[in-house]
């Protein structure tokens, strides 16, 4: 399978279609990835999707963040459940019009009417759980335990670095995504995101303790070393409406 067709990488995000409805910031995120092959990731995305290779491989993230000062249609920040710690494992897919974009297996967090909305209003698969992070000695400590399911966990800590990422068109192809995939009501969507270009630094994993990944299809993808370790600062985005 090739990316033949598909719309190309590029860092700089293309205009929102419209007014955002919706706005959101992302803060120390750290990128980790896997190269695993397309055949697993195929069976795990909405119809009418494909997967997005990069070098001859799918990959699988997992990305622990903070979300916080988020608005909807113009409002202020919501206050409280509107700021959270949030993990998610996602793939990458293309549609037949070559458009490129994000598919969610999973997202923890940690606010229970923030996950019943997500899941309601763009059916994604958000996850109420005990999220937070830790900062201590230039390490960040995500860590992430379901509520009623305390076997779906996960503990990332990873120091970032200091060497900026510039011109890498592997980290672009991973991060530099533009649109996520859902299905709503038996219907794909493509949803629009625009922000400014990531500033991304290498990292280093110091730990990782998972299953979240195995619980995604992924079976002992957390045992061995990512094939990709960024961290980010963070951006706001915005969100424009489904097409």
């Amino acid at each position: 399978m090739t990316n033949a067709g598909a719309y190309p990488i590029s860092a700089i995000a293309p205009p929102l279609a419209g007014r955002a409805v919706a706005s959101q910031r992302w803060s120390h995120l750290v990128f980790l990835h896997w190269r695993v092959d397309a055949a697993l990731v195929a069976p795990l995305l909405p119809a009418g999707l494909v997967p997005d290779e990069y070098d001859g491989s799918s990959w699988v993230g997992l990305i622990p963040f903070v979300l916080d000062r988020a608005t909807i249609l113009g409002s202020p920040p919501i206050p409280y459940v509107g700021t959270f710690v949030e993990v998610n494992v996602r793939l990458y897919a293309k549609d037949s019009r070559g458009r490129r974009g994000v598919v969610f297996v999973s997202l923890e967090a940690s606010r229970l009417a923030a996950v019943l909305a997500a899941r309601a209003l763009f059916s994604l698969p958000y996850v109420w759980s005990r999220t937070r992070l830790r900062v201590d000695s230039g390490q960040y400590r995500y860590t992430s335990t379901r509520h009623g399911d305390a076997t779906r966990r996960t503990e990332v800590v990873a120091r970032p670095g200091v060497v900026a990422v510039v011109d890498d068109p592997l980290a672009d192809f991973l991060t530099a995504r533009w649109a996520l995939f859902t299905s709503i009501r038996g219907r794909t969507v493509h949803l629009r995101n625009h922000h400014e270009p990531w500033p991304l630094y290498r990292a280093e994993l110091v730990s990782l303790d998972d299953t979240l990944l195995a619980a995604a299809s992924f079976a002992g993808l957390a045992d061995r070393a990512p094939d990709s370790v960024l961290y980010s600062p963070g951006v706001t985005t915005w969100f424009g409406r489904g097409t």
